[in-house]
């Protein structure tokens, strides 16, 4: 079968994953061998292969009893692995082989495609939780391509939910909160709806927080209690392995009553005979009989939920919205199906919207995305029917499109006739060829138009096409994924003299994919042989711009050697830098060496986080060393804060457990940051006072009516970050200050800069003389015909590589 577009949408969860397909305007589930719509992301590992879904997964609690009473037991049952996605960790079997998490997801995607019986899945629209980082979503696409799919787009989640969401309501306009609490990550989107056009416009989420959170705290509050009050225990308390092999064994328990109690009040936990769970120190065999409430586990999962909702307000007065400003609220993820999430949003958000099961709307989001993309991968082809290429859009708003259709052979010419599925339209015929023709389409609005293709040749007889039918859903429109952090680089701030992050300029945060990005005029700090070992690195970050690096996702590192330029890139060189990301976030770019007149293009190697102990345990240290010069009210409870994140850095020595530490280290850091944010307020207020009045009376005497009208909307936005006292916006803003006030006076600067070399030309220890000297003549020259910046500007940057380091101050201005 020839699929127009990529149709299929997966959901590859922590938890449970699910696939979809997207057919004459309608989402299909593809129901798993246990005719459920969704299926555990469990792997078991055989001596035949592999067994995944409900069978691996009925077999965990065994492995998990074993775990315990054996702690040199290695189960081959694997599960939650799409939290370690894209860092090193490898999971063992018992045979000592390794697997890495990328294996383990391939594995739950081919058993996905196993499930799609009547034609093979070469290409799909995967989802991804908003803040996954580069690395987890290169190790996504990799786990793709193990699974045999030829080509993958990525969408993230809550954005997936959206578009299901807003195919079904009849509400095409307002906001929509979408609250996606799932088995291993949180996320929050804030979606805008106009006029049926679909857009996220800001995120915020966790990834170390979701239903597996919920059960580690019934673990914790409910079954330990329980077991320490009748069987002694203590030893098992005191040994960190054993405790968590011990808490490991009860979750399947926590789990099935978590999920019990979205549906009843109370829910009765009776282990009998056959169960096996060990014995305590005095030999005696454990066994639970107890009843568990809901409204006991409102009090035990409620901080959670309440963290989950706090990210929601965070984000909602983020974009100055509260709840009553939404139009819908919109759940996704099996612990939003409990009465206490529901009841926990309605009192302090809004009442969420229940319409479509939140197990499965990432699923269905998935597959009316992936509807709307052109599959670029061939299906199966049946050459005794005539070949079409029809190009078109999925989902439109309005009464009228266009769709664009030819032949495949070069030598065929056919007429083609479209007809509407309810007859009531139909095209003219149009001659077609290899060249195309578009044809206009008459839309019935708020529903889905299936349009069928006849085929004739020259004669009037009919011919057999391929395809010869596809559809077109009116009312919603997809407005592109996007990008869920800002991508930045690492610089020295010139006000606080500290390392901060600047963004690149075009990816910033929801920006709609795919998209590029520049950061012009970056100075080489110093020269770069040709075929030597020198260096220059850039790194990548993703996240808030204009703040320190810890606080952020290194993404990658670009490095620029000798090998890697045909001549030498002098010291002080400028050179503009590209960032390109595509609809997955795949990143691939350029630099631009501007004195060299060279190019060289990029890969962004995001393949595998590098979290070390050795930095990680350096940034804890200089966090409380940062902590302890301070002195501020939320002192005592920052301190808890970072000795929570010591806990988890000292007793989870795996990768996982960095990436967690790492994740809570950086909330501490950012509680700091904000405290030393307000005490650098007055010093850079007064910076942006100085510099705006420069600016504002450089403006008088040498700017025009286009930069007058920069000054005074620079003027607006000043007057609102004094008022808002925003660090971060402050610190944007003297960039375009300073950017305005060189772009004005640069011209005048540059030949102050020759006149005055020129003047005082021996009292610099030029490193050629010569070259100098002529330089200056050039550039006097130049001054007596009326130049512009760019006349100059070659000419001042050229002597200034010409002065040694200690002279060169004062010039960052022409230097980038």
């Amino acid at each position: 079968m020839a699929r127009l577009k990529i149709d299929f949408g997966i959901d590859l969860g922590t938890t449970n994953s699910a696939i979809a397909v997207y057919d004459n305007g309608k989402t299909k589930m593809y129901r798993t061998d246990t005719q459920r719509d969704t299926m555990p992301s469990c792997v078991m590992v055989t001596k035949k292969g592999f067994m995944v879904g409900d069978k691996a997964y009925a077999q965990l609690p065994k492995d998990k009893k074993k775990a315990y009473t054996d702690l040199t037991f290695k189960s081959n049952i694997f599960i939650e692995f799409k939290r370690t996605m894209g860092n090193s960790i490898k999971y063992k079997t018992d045979s000592d082989s390794e697997l890495s998490s990328e294996e383990l997801s391939s594995e739950v995607l081919k058993t996905l495609k196993s499930y799609v019986d009547d034609e093979n899945v070469k290409s799909a629209i995967i989802t991804i939780p908003a803040a996954f980082e580069m690395n987890q979503i290169t190790a996504t696409k990799k786990a793709a391509e193990l699974a045999g799919l030829e080509y993958v787009e990525l969408v993230q989640e809550p954005y997936a939910a959206a578009i299901a969401y807003g195919v079904e309501s009849s509400n095409k306009n307002g906001y929509w909160l979408v609250f996606d609490f799932g088995g291993g990550t949180f996320d929050s989107a804030l979606v805008k709806v106009e006029d049926g056009i679909i857009k996220v416009i800001d995120t915020e989420g966790d990834n170390f927080l979701g239903g597996k959170n919920l059960d580690e705290a019934i673990v914790e509050n409910v079954f330990i209690p329980y077991l320490q009050n009748k069987y002694s225990i203590e030893s098992i308390l005191e040994d960190a392995e054993k405790l968590n092999a011990f808490k490991e064994m009860w979750k399947p328990l926590a789990e099935d009553a978590k999920n019990q109690l979205s549906y009843k009040e109370d829910y009765p936990i009776l282990t009998n005979l056959y169960d096996e769970y060990g014995e305590d120190e005095e030999g005696e065999e454990f066994e639970i009989d107890l009843t568990i409430t809901r409204n006991e586990l409102k009090g035990i999962i409620e901080p959670f939920i309440q963290k989950a909702i706090d990210y929601c307000k965070v984000l909602l007065k983020r974009n100055n919205l509260s709840g009553s400003s939404l139009n819908e609220l919109i759940l996704v993820g099996g612990p939003t199906l409990s009465p206490i999430v529901r009841e926990m949003l309605e009192s302090q958000i809004k009442k969420p919207n229940t319409s479509i099961d939140p197990m499965t709307v990432v699923a269905q989001g998935a597959a009316i995305y992936a509807s709307s993309i052109n599959n670029p991968v061939e299906g199966e082809v049946d050459h005794s029917k005539v070949q079409l290429h029809i190009d078109y859009e999925s989902m439109v708003v309005g009464q009228e499109t266009f769709v664009t259709i030819k032949t495949k052979e070069t030598n065929k010419i056919v007429f083609a006739e479209i007809s509407r599925g309810d007859d009531a339209f139909k095209s003219e015929k149009v001659e077609l060829n290899n060249i195309g023709e578009v044809i206009e389409l008459a839309i019935v609005e708020n529903e889905n138009n299936i349009f069928t293709i006849q085929l004739y040749n020259e004669k009037g007889d009919k011919l057999e096409c391929e395809p010869k039918s596809f559809s077109i859903k009116e009312g919603t429109v997809a407005g592109g994924a996007p990008l869920p952090h800002t991508i930045c680089i690492e610089v020295i701030d010139k006000l606080t003299k500290k390392k901060i992050l600047k963004p690149l300029v075009g990816l910033e945060k929801t920006k709609t994919l795919p998209a590029t990005g520049v950061f012009n005029d970056l100075k080489s700090k110093k020269q770069i042989r040709p075929g030597m070992d020198d260096f220059i690195d850039i790194p990548i970050y993703q996240g808030e711009p204009f703040t320190k690096a810890v606080l952020n996702n290194h993404v990658s590192t670009i490095r620029i050697t000798g090998n890697d330029l045909p001549v030498l890139l002098a010291e002080n060189s400028v050179a503009n830098l590209t960032i390109e990301i595509d609809r997955s976030n795949i990143m691939s770019g350029k630099v631009n060496f501007i004195d060299i007149d060279f190019e060289m293009p990029f890969e962004v190697n995001t393949n595998e986080s590098k979290l070390t102990d050795e930095w990680l345990k350096e940034q804890i240290n200089e966090t409380e060393n940062i902590l302890d010069d301070l002195d501020f009210s939320k002192k005592e409870e920052v301190k808890k804060d970072l000795n929570k994140v010591k806990n988890i850095f000292e007793n989870k020595k795996t990768e996982a457990g960095r990436l967690e530490a790492r994740s809570e280290l950086q909330k501490v850091a950012k509680v700091i940051d904000d405290f030393e944010s307000k005490n650098e307020w007055p010093k850079l207020e007064e910076e942006l006072k100085e510099e705006y009045y420069r600016l504002e009376k450089a403006n008088n005497d040498l700017g025009n009516e286009k930069t007058t009208q920069l000054v005074n909307h620079i003027k607006s936005q000043l007057e609102e970050v004094i008022k808002k006292q925003d660090v971060k916006l402050g610190n944007a803003l003297l960039d375009d200050i300073n950017s305005l006030f060189v772009g004005i006076t640069l011209v005048y600067q540059l030949i102050n800069f020759i006149r005055s070399h020129n003047q005082n030309f021996d009292n610099y220890r030029w490193r050629d003389r010569n070259r100098a000297r002529t330089l200056i003549n050039e550039g006097l020259q130049k001054i007596g015909e009326n130049p512009n910046s760019d006349d100059l500007h070659p000419i001042v940057i050229s002597l200034i590589d010409l002065l040694p380091p200690d002279e060169r101050e004062d010039n960052d201005k022409f230097e980038g």
